[in-house]
């Protein structure tokens, strides 16, 4: 068997910065142990997986060791992808997804997506979070799927050195820390998700499905800059439209080909 596969940098106008994914193209699905297979393989984050579906296109999310029901970056990659390299004449396009539609466009920065918004609610910090990343929490919330850790300061955020072994033995998909800004940024945010295999996200739209409202609320504006602060970094721009978020980024192609196995 054989697919087309490209390697994309996503929330980036910079090759090496942002998050990488890859992105594979298949006229069906294969089986989903070849899919989680190629997704080990690629060894990146998160792996989109495309198929036509009418004018548009079906996605599937895998990271190295599990499939996901949405991954932000990856879908701008695939977005990206599309525009790109198979109908530069488009200007929109939506995907199919677990999470419903997904439609990526493009703008001035590169490409914003429509993501549906995470409820969050406050919560009770799970026995050893705190420790794990060696903060104090001034907030902790729960959006469905991660524990979400407000920290005082930017600094903090920046500067955490958290014990991912430890991290993995909570019981969620991940853990977000945030802070509000500081500089040109609204917020600041890191992503921690050793037990999806991902130790740490370089940039994660998912996530900002719920900070956006959170930020949103507490300070007063619709519009929101980002910054995930990882080791690679990256930027959103983002906008709160009602139950929906837009998030904004460029996308830089690193390799294009053809994956044979």
């Amino acid at each position: 068997m054989q697919a087309r596969l490209f390697q994309l940098d996503a929330f980036t106008s910079r090759q090496f910065s942002g998050n990488p994914a890859a992105v594979m193209l298949f006229e069906t699905y294969p089986d989903a142990a070849v899919m989680q297979a190629l997704a080990a393989e690629n060894n990146l984050a998160e792996t989109a997986f495309l198929v036509p579906e009418g004018d548009d296109y079906r996605i599937r999310w895998f990271t190295p060791t599990v499939e996901v029901p949405l991954c932000g970056h990856a879908t701008l990659a695939s977005g990206a992808v599309v525009f790109e390299r198979l109908d530069a004449r488009r200007e929109t396009v939506t995907f199919q997804s677990a999470s419903g539609p997904l439609v990526v466009r493009r703008s001035e920065r590169g490409y914003v997506m429509d993501f549906p918004v995470r409820r969050y609610v406050a919560a009770e910090a799970p026995e050893g979070l705190a420790e794990a990343l060696g903060a104090a929490l001034a907030e902790t919330l729960w959006d469905g799927f991660n524990f979400i850790a407000r920290l005082e300061s930017a600094s903090a955020v920046r500067g955490l050195r958290p014990d991912l072994a430890a991290i993995a033995r909570l019981p969620c998909a991940g853990v977000v820390v945030t802070a509000g800004g500081d500089g040109e940024y609204d917020c600041v945010s890191r992503y921690f998700a050793p037990a999806k295999g991902i130790p740490e996200d370089p940039v994660t739209g998912g996530a900002h499905c719920a900070l956006v409202p959170f930020w949103a609320q507490r300070l007063g504006k619709r519009e929101i800059r980002a910054f995930q602060a990882s080791a690679r970094g990256g930027e959103l721009y983002c906008r709160l439209d009602g139950d929906r978020v837009h998030l904004e980024g460029g996308c830089v192609f690193y390799l294009e080909g053809v994956a044979r196995w």
